[in-house]
């Protein structure tokens, strides 16, 4: 139990409203709106699957839906160089980035929900196998999270660079 005690203690509060909270949420909203019901007896299986789910809702937020926010011109941000240099002048710059994140977290995993439903629609209409579903997510995933490690490099990079 003590091991428990100590991955939950190291849990930051990014984790739990960006990754966690929507991944619950998600899981439980999925079963009540088109009954596939992900949700977990074991609470240790639970804590990782939903973590799991939130971190793909995340992603599809970061990769997907704020690219075509700032291309549609509905957000605007600021300049990398600037964010870094103004967070060292204005600490709550990061956590008002954080409620940001989870905003479109959130703004994602409702997106989600509606493709999810309208999915369930079109595959009982055109009679789609769970095997084909179930290879539509994989290769889903495996692009979600190829354009993520993209993401994620290009910010170290920057960051590197604006600290050089």
């Amino acid at each position: 139990m003590d091991g428990l005690k100590e991955v939950v203690e190291k849990i930051s509060s990014y984790s739990i409203f960006n990754y966690l909270l929507p991944g619950t949420l998600f899981c439980f909203i999925l079963r009540d709106l088109i009954g596939y019901n992900l949700i977990q007896d074991n609470i240790l299986i639970a804590a990782f699957l939903y973590y799991f789910i939130g971190l793909v809702v995340s992603r599809v937020g970061s990769v997907i839906i704020e690219p075509f926010l700032k291309k549609v011109k509905f957000v605007k941000f600021a300049g990398y160089k600037e964010y870094v240099a103004a967070t060292k002048v204005d600490g709550k710059i990061d956590l008002l980035s954080e409620v940001n994140n989870t905003y479109r977290s959130i703004l994602s995993m409702v997106t989600l929900l509606c493709l999810s439903k309208l999915y369930m629609s079109i595959k009982f209409w055109l009679k789609i196998s769970h095997d084909t579903t179930q290879l539509l997510l994989a290769i889903g995933l495996l692009i979600l999270f190829l354009f993520s490690y993209r993401k994620q490099t290009n910010y170290i990079s920057k960051r590197v660079k604006a600290n050089t």
